[in-house]
């Protein structure tokens, strides 16, 4: 007799993915054996019927401020920052090709040869057949981060939660790198990480989500089984809620 899958505990997801998060070790670029582990995690969770939208940065490959800082326009900067998010993106829909995941991109930016268009509905349909959906080019507009396109698009599609997968594993009072004496938080209101000013995500993403009631996990992406512990509700990364 087998054991029981628990219920998921929720049934649409905003996954966002920052494009350092594919990096591994290296020092820049896509390492293909932390894409694949990446790409696992996200798979123990497909397999179970969530219906999975991801946002991804593109980091790893060009940070638009990091252009700013040489004397580039920001603007310009910007959207070379969107075409690296849309790379990632087709480099992690072909991961899940290759781990027999149905996938589509959508790009925010029209590159019709390349990828699919952001459409509302369409998205929507593609998660209803149980295809993930790979959020590609931030918003379509400079001067907004991927975690606001996490926050919009989240909102957009219906999603229960947005999931911040980071290097971290939750929210704590101080930088645990610094301070020892540093705590995690297991759940904390919108209104307290405010007035604690802690930097959950970018304050455009973080008053949309707080306008919309949308609930935010912050959790490590290089924890095993981390992902699935947070779909399934057990005590897993930080919980901001309403």
């Amino acid at each position: 007799m087998t054991d029981s899958v628990p219920a998921p505990r929720y049934k649409r997801i905003l996954l966002k993915l920052s494009g350092e998060a594919l990096m591994g070790e290296a020092s820049y670029g896509i390492h293909p054996r932390t894409l694949g582990n990446v790409v696992a995690e996200i798979r123990s969770v497909a397999i179970l019927g969530v219906e999975i939208g991801v946002v991804i940065g593109g980091g790893n490959i060009f940070r638009g401020m990091a252009g700013t800082a040489t004397g580039m326009d920001r603007a310009t900067a910007d959207y070379m920052g969107m075409l690296a998010t849309v790379m990632n993106a087709m480099a992690l829909s072909d991961a899940m090709r290759q781990a027999r995941l149905n996938s589509r991109v959508q790009s925010a930016l029209n590159i019709e040869q390349v990828v699919e268009p952001y459409i509302r509905g369409k998205a929507i349909r593609h998660l209803e057949e149980g295809k993930i959906v790979i959020f590609a080019a931030g918003t379509g507009n400079p001067f907004f981060t991927t975690d606001t396109a996490a926050a919009l698009r989240g909102s957009e599609i219906g999603a229960e939660i947005v999931l911040k997968a980071t290097k971290v594993d939750g929210i704590y009072t101080a930088d645990p790198k610094l301070d020892r004496q540093a705590s995690r938080f297991e759940k904390i209101s919108f209104n307290e990480a405010i007035s604690r000013n802690l930097a959950v995500m970018d304050a455009t993403a973080f008053a949309l989500c707080r306008d919309q009631m949308l609930p935010i996990c912050v959790f490590s992406i290089f924890k095993p089984g981390a992902l699935k512990r947070v779909i399934l509700g057990e005590p897993e990364g930080t919980l901001v809620y309403c």
